[in-house]
């Protein structure tokens, strides 16, 4: 390939990436629920027509893009080709061949150019209702957890599919809301397609098989040549979670081979009776998310940059068979990166960041007028974060998305969705744990039902009563803590109740500390008294 003709390949996929950048950013000013609109809680990406990824947007989570990567596959097999035709949309939230719950919707859309197919678009969001018991760990199996859509078509040749629009309506809490967010999701592939369409008319292109070429090659080389710099050999690591109603071990084996990183959760625990499983599509995502962004961070995220991280299981609470309660995948799911980099840290010692809260701190809340009282009905979902581990050179991120980048939401945009008051979000002093570089600080979060109203709502926390640990001397962080303001502990897992007149308290936990804690200069402990972070108890 000549020179010029590489830098204009190069070019070509820039312009890709930007136009699934548009193909995100539709989702996001379209959507209507706030876990997609204000926390990106999303991910959107081009296919080949073999259902390859090519690339993705920088906006979304690891969970999503990398489970997107393999669903995709999934509507190839379900879908003939005979039967995809120009202006068709095909949905599914099935947790072992979407992303890994019922509350994420997946979406694929063929892109048609002269007639011809030559890309697909995908895109996911997490909606706010799915019906059945709600967002928590409480079901007893994934039929209890909400209505389950197989892979099918949304819209066919242009037409929207009215009867299960009208099944939807009827199987959620807040249908405008979900039905609005299927129709975004619709909308952010329409864009992705037109745009696409629209750059190779430009250029010249009557397909994306030279340009896939060149992605792919120059993706699966570079890997390749950072796996070929890593230390060969077999490492083991495990640690403990809180679980549900009893601890639940992780346990992973990564071996190093010349051009293979290779994650296996055998000795993990069982399946778990409660919603806290994990599909093994949605492990696989963040296993690799956590190699990646130690041996290749800065090389495309696509199909052949991700071909050399492999991940096995035998059958266990992250690789959970059919039909295991998966509501919640996400918080055993979030754990998977810590669990990893912990086997990687002996693989290359004192380059690994310490534990993190890891786990979202987040929170579904179904709030309602107290009896006799009038008000408001709503479903509401918050999004929280703990703090980060320390890094080997720099202090954790307080109250940080990791391994999931999500933002939080404005409390404002929550206090909208429904009749709830959040009187305090702010930093959690002491919460970081004590080294050489401090880990991240947890947030203290106050929310309380508005006037006349009470609410149920759905713990999905961790960390209580496992705190995030240290690294190569580092303490560990602070537990989390839930409680109510006049003091009852609850439990970090399960539905409960806040009685109008009462306020629940989060306490998210932190990240733990890396290195020695009297190797911290005094410059930067003076700046964590200055600052709040630490306190005279410290």
């Amino acid at each position: 390939m000549s020179g010029l003709t590489e830098i204009r390949m190069q070019v070509m996929w820039n312009r890709l990436i930007s136009v699934v950048e548009e193909q995100a950013l539709t989702l996001l000013r379209t959507a209507f629920s706030t876990s997609v609109r204000e926390a990106g809680d999303l991910s959107a990406g081009v296919f080949t027509p073999d259902g390859l990824m090519l690339a993705q947007a920088v906006t979304g989570t690891p969970g999503h893009v990398n489970t997107m990567a393999e669903a995709v596959l999934h509507f190839l097999a379900e879908i003939p080709r005979d039967e995809m035709h120009e202006g068709d949309c095909y949905v599914t939230n099935d947790p072992w061949k979407g992303t890994g719950h019922l509350h994420d919707i997946t979406m694929v859309a063929p892109s048609f150019k002269d007639g011809e197919l030559v890309a697909f678009f995908a895109c996911t969001a997490h909606v706010v209702d799915v019906g059945g018991r709600g967002f928590g760990a409480d079901g007893k199996s994934v039929y209890e957890e909400g209505i389950q859509i197989p892979i099918m078509k949304f819209a066919d040749r242009g037409a929207v599919n009215q009867d299960l629009i009208r099944i939807l309506r009827a199987n959620v809490r807040e249908p405008n809301q979900v039905v609005g967010d299927f129709y975004s999701l619709s909308a952010c592939n329409e864009v992705g397609h037109r745009r696409l369409v629209d750059m190779m008319a430009e250029t010249g292109m009557a397909d994306l098989d030279d340009l896939g070429e060149f992605i792919f090659s120059r993706s699966r080389t570079a890997t390749l040549e950072k796996i070929a710099a890593l230390p060969k050999g077999r490492w083991q690591n495990d640690m403990t979670v809180d679980g549900y109603d009893e601890p639940v071990k992780l346990a992973t084996v990564l071996s190093v081979k010349d051009e293979e990183v290779h994650v296996d959760f055998t000795g993990t625990d069982g399946q778990s009776k409660w919603g806290i499983n994990c599909p093994l599509i949605y492990s696989k995502a963040y296993a690799c998310y956590a190699v990646k962004c130690v041996v290749a961070p800065y090389i495309p995220n696509n199909s052949a940059s991700l071909a050399p991280f492999t991940v096995s299981s035998p059958a266990n609470i992250l690789n959970a068979d059919r039909p295991a309660p998966v509501s919640l995948r996400h918080v055993m799911g979030h754990m998977v990166p810590d669990l990893v980099l912990g086997a990687l840290a002996q693989a290359l010692p004192g380059q690994i960041m310490a534990e993190g809260a890891a786990a979202l701190w987040n929170i579904h809340i179904s709030a309602r007028p107290e009896a006799g009282k009038e008000g408001r009905r709503s479903e509401v979902l918050m999004f929280n974060s703990g703090g980060t581990g320390a890094r080997p050179g720099l202090d954790g991120l307080a109250a940080t998305a990791f391994p999931s980048g999500v933002h939080t939401m404005p409390i404002e945009a929550t206090e909208h969705t429904g009749p709830i008051v959040v009187w305090r979000k702010e930093l959690r002093p002491d919460s970081g744990g004590a080294g050489k570089q401090r880990g991240g600080l947890g947030q203290i979060i106050e929310i309380a039902p508005a006037d006349g109203h009470e609410f149920d709502f759905s713990a999905m926390f961790d960390r209580v009563n496992h705190p995030a640990r240290g690294r190569d001397g580092g303490q560990d962080g602070a537990e989390g803590v839930v409680e109510l303001d006049d003091g009852t502990k609850l439990r970090p897992k399960g539905w409960q109740h806040v009685p109008a007149g009462k306020r629940l308290i989060l306490k998210a936990p932190g990240g733990g500390g890396f290195g020695p804690a009297e190797e911290r200069n005094d410059e930067a402990h003076a700046d964590d008294r200055l600052k709040g972070y630490i306190t005279d108890n410290k």
